[in-house]
This record gives C-alpha cells, structure tokens and sequence, in this order.
C-alpha cells in the first residue's frame, strides 16, 4: 500500500526526518536566568516519544533582553549552555527524533510577565523587567514603555549574540536552527513598515527592512555547520492593512533562499495589536501555498491543523512540505501516532511502549530503537 504523502521521509542536509510531522517551538516561560529547568525535561522529553519527525526547543533569547519573559529559556552563556545540555542528553538517551532549536529577540515584546500571570509588560524598575529595544522607538500596546531605537553598534552587538548562539547549539550536537523572524518579535519589527520607522539603510524600502533580518540569518549560518539546516520562521502578514503582507514575504523568502536558507517555516501575526485573523482550520496554510509557489526549498505549515486528513490534504496538494503542529500536540502527545493509524502507516515508538499498540493497527511501529 502507497506511504501517506504525511509519512514520506524528507532529508534536508545532514537531516533526515522520518515524515512531514514537524514539532514547533513553545515557549515554557519555565527557565530561572535562561536556564531550562526540569520542566523541560519533561515537556521535551515526552515530545521525544510522539512519533514526529523533528522536535524544536522554544524561542531561546541570544541575550537576557532579548527574552518575551525572565522566565524564557536563553542560550548567551556557559550556565545556560550546560542547563540544556543537561536536557538535551537526557532527552537523547530514550529518543533519536533529531532536534532544532530557535534563536530569539522579542525586541519591544520583551520585559513581560509570565502568560498564567497576565502576560502585561514589566517596566524597566521591576524585579524581573528591563528596558526593550527595537527598530525604532514605537511600543508595541498603548500602555507599553516605548523601547529604545537601536543604533548600529547594538545592532551589530545583536547579530553577533545570535552566531555566538548559533556555535554553542553546534557545540550542543542540535541538529538544527530555526532563526525567529515572525510574531511580532526584533526581525519581524524590522521588516514590518508599521514598526520600522526608521529612516537609515535599514528603514524605508523593503530592501532596507530586510537589510538587518538578512544580515542576522547569514550571521547564524556561518556559524553553524553548512551541512545542518539552518531555517527561518516568517508571519506570512501583520493581518493590517499597511503593513507586512504575503507579496514582501515571498520575496524575503526568496532571498533567504538566496542566502542560503534551508526551510521557511510560514506563521503569521503578532506584530500589532489591531490584527484581525481570520481564524480558522489551515487559516495560514494559504501564507504556505503562496511562499512554496516562489521558491525551490521546503516549506513549513502551521496554525489550527488538527485533524489527520487535514494534514494529508495540505502535503498531498502540495501546498507545503511539513505542517508544524504547536497546541495540538500539547493536547495531544500522541498525535503522530493517531494519525499514522487513521491514515495506513508506520510511525516510530519506544519499546516500552510496544505493548500499547491496538491489534487492529498490527502494522503501525516500526521496527524501534531502545534509547
């Protein structure tokens, strides 16, 4: 019987997935000072055993300003390379899912409270906030402090963090890096015309506006080694009318490709508190279809896929290469496992767990490894 396209292996680079399932990246806002915490073993450790084909940590800040909280995972020093070393091996140990990471700066969305606390913006003389920055000098709510404008020395301070990152992930064995340019955050705030006020080379146009963006991208791949994926997470539209939109995504992601760009995983929103999405199943699939049209690299889908011939539909039409799923694996571990059932195929499981197999899926694990 044909392989669902959903199931069909995809090697990109040194990396090689065992289907189309790709596990985005969640924040935990569970870190003490960017160190991952036990939590993480737990909630990645789990991941590790669904079935999928790729585990991506969350939005790990390259500088303590550049978290969404001070409870957000970071990879700028020796104490919090050794915390997520610690987790990854663990995780490793029972799991060989390969694992990226993303590299992050909230920009004018950091300094905030943890989500199950309010999530409000911290100002700079609270213990657990800090003064924000950004492209220019706009805040992101009406009651936000304004963030400060980079000038060009802490822009170039920033993309060095992020290759700086990006050497201590290889060092970590990370199989590879997604670069966050998307929900509203430091490089999605400089391509969006309704954040980037700015009136040098890296404001105006849109070849301005991806002037930084591209610049940090090229800084993370030569850093990490050529032969692992390094990719990009993009809002498809700000969902303004104004600002970022699928036309100037399109041809960011063609010069990602350009630069050497592995994936472009295609979200939206984020960027502005006057959003109105269009909320609903495979809502951002059509962002993907319209990215995958104009460039030759594999594209990633995201947003409210939850039901298993869904899934097939978006790989089979060809609309996108991977779904990633964020919430609906959260709520349900298994999901990898559900959907290879539904849809006729195999999917990989830990040996403790073979016994769990239902006797009318006799063909569904493959052959396992014991950790």
């Amino acid at each position: 019987m044909q392989t669902p396209k959903l199931f069909e292996p995809l090697t990109i680079g040194s990396l090689k997935l065992a289907n189309r399932i790709v596990i985005a990246p969640m924040c935990q806002y569970s870190a003490t000072d960017g160190c991952m915490s036990d939590w993480h073993l737990i909630h990645l450790g789990q991941l590790a055993l669904s079935g999928a084909a790729l585990l991506t940590i969350e939005a790990t800040a390259v500088v303590p300003e550049g978290r969404i909280s001070y409870g957000d995972v970071g990879l700028w020093d020796d104490a919090a390379e050794a915390a997520m070393a610690a987790t990854v091996s663990a995780v490793r140990k029972w799991s060989d899912m390969p694992i990226a990471i993303q590299l992050a700066h909230a920009g004018r969305k950091a300094s905030t409270d943890l989500p199950w606390q309010g999530g409000a913006q911290l100002p700079p003389d609270h213990a657990n906030g800090w003064q924000t920055v950004a492209p220019s000098a706009v805040p992101f709510g009406a009651t936000d402090r304004a963030p400060i404008a980079l000038d060009r020395q802490a822009m170039i301070e920033l993309r060095d963090a992020f290759a700086s990152a990006a050497r201590r992930a290889a060092r970590l064995g990370i199989d590879a890096i997604q670069v966050h340019a998307a929900h509203g955050y430091l490089l999605h705030q400089f391509l969006s015309p309704l954040s980037n006020r700015r009136e040098d080379e890296f404001g105006g146009c849109l070849e301005n506006r991806m002037r930084f963006p591209l610049e940090v991208f090229e800084a993370v791949r030569n850093a990490f080694p050529a032969d692992r994926p390094v990719s990009v997470r993009v809002s498809g539209t700000d969902w303004v009318e104004g600002g970022w939109d699928s036309e100037q995504t399109i041809a960011f992601a063609q010069a990602l490709e350009a630069c050497g760009c592995s994936v472009i995983h295609v979200s939206s929103g984020g960027l502005h508190p006057n959003q109105v999405i269009p909320v609903g199943p495979s809502y951002q699939v059509p962002l993907a279809r319209a990215v995958k049209a104009n460039v030759g690299i594999p594209v990633v889908a995201v947003g409210l896929i939850t039901d298993y011939d869904q899934a097939e539909g978006i790989i089979g039409t060809g609309d996108a290469d991977m779904i990633a799923l964020g919430r609906t694996i959260l709520y349900d571990p298994r999901w990898p496992w559900h959907a290879a059932a539904h849809l006729g195929a195999t999917v990989s499981a830990p040996v403790q767990y073979l016994r769990s197999q239902p006797r009318r899926y006799r063909d569904l694990f493959a052959t396992p490894s014991s950790g």
